[in-house]
């Protein structure tokens, strides 16, 4: 089976954090994607995660990714670390994928600072693992939405899912691929979380899973209850035409490129001419309401993360 653990097991992962640190204020939760260290005056804010499926733009996709989870909480995505698993000597893919890691990591002022890479015949394509840091002067977690915020979505569903259904089904997807593969130049959410983060009680990469997870998590992480409609998430006309080819829900394919944010209410008009000022879309999807940890999208309540619709293409 590809993707997350499951919330039991997650559990069982997140429970077992070793020696216990008195400069950590944010360890491993569910919903928190990052790390934060207090240093000095300042938190050191940490991220890791792994990459395989999206083959054409693996490094790409790895180091945004990675980078994104920093720039949510709070801080400068600034320097990272990169594990390269190969499957043989392909001398070609190895230079694809550090060429692509080299040239995201520039355009977005991050250092590669270290990492390992070794060959791992037992996997079936190349994998990549990403550890980003970057420095905040205030923390900002996936879970401190609080009842009366109102949830910002900028950019729009299905980004990331829409760039890899793009390249990765090229042949299924026909024409609609060249208006879907241009996706991947609006991956990266550093910008965004910029021109939020001042005014955001919570912040939130929705990746896996989509925008339905995303608030799930945030949702879970925070203790309250996320109310969305539907028609309310921007959904981009390239996410839709190649969804509907592949017969996806937007709102449940792979996220990154979006910034979930939840909004005292009163601050929520500033922060849209913020974020809208240096020319990325955003909107108002729901509100944040007492609850205990559920989603309610529609009519539906939603308590348990989907499984991203992408991963049944590829099986």
């Amino acid at each position: 089976m590809i993707g997350k653990l499951d919330p039991e097991h997650l559990a069982l992962v997140v429970s077992r954090t070793g020696a216990s640190d008195e400069a950590v204020s944010v360890g491993p939760g569910y919903g928190e994607d990052a790390a934060a260290i207090e240093v000095g005056e300042r938190t050191l804010v940490v991220s890791s995660d792994p990459l395989s499926l999206a083959r054409e733009r693996l490094g790409t996709l790895a180091v945004n990714v990675a980078s994104n989870d920093v720039a949510c909480s709070g801080a400068d995505p600034r320097w990272l670390t990169n594990v390269v698993f190969l499957p043989d000597d392909d001398r070609e893919t190895l230079d694809v994928v550090t060429r692509q890691i080299d040239e995201a990591a520039t355009e977005l002022d991050i250092a590669i600072v270290g990492g390992h890479s070794e060959y791992a015949p037992d996997l079936s394509r190349p994998m990549v693992t990403m550890t980003c840091m970057g420095l905040a002067d205030e923390f900002v977690p996936t879970g401190g939405a609080e009842p009366g915020d109102r949830l910002i979505l900028t950019k729009g569903a299905g980004i990331e899912g829409t760039a890899i259904l793009a390249t990765d089904f090229r042949a299924e997807v026909g024409p609609a691929a060249e208006r879907g593969e241009s996706f991947f130049e609006e991956i990266s959410v550093a910008e965004d979380a910029r021109h939020l983060r001042e005014y955001a009680h919570a912040m939130h990469d929705p990746t896996e899973g989509g925008v339905v997870t995303g608030l799930l998590e945030m949702a879970e992480a925070s203790g309250v209850r996320l109310e969305v409609a539907r028609d309310d998430v921007p959904v981009r006309d390239a996410t839709r035409d190649l969804c509907d080819t592949m017969g996806v829900d937007p709102l449940r394919i792979f996220g990154s490129g979006a910034l979930l944010a939840a909004v005292p209410e009163g601050s929520v008009e500033e922060a849209l001419d913020a974020v809208r000022g240096a020319g990325i879309p955003a909107a108002v999807v729901g509100r944040v309401v007492e609850g205990d940890g559920a989603l309610a999208l529609d009519d539906a309540e939603v308590t348990d993360p989907p499984r991203d619709e992408l991963y049944a293409l590829w099986e």
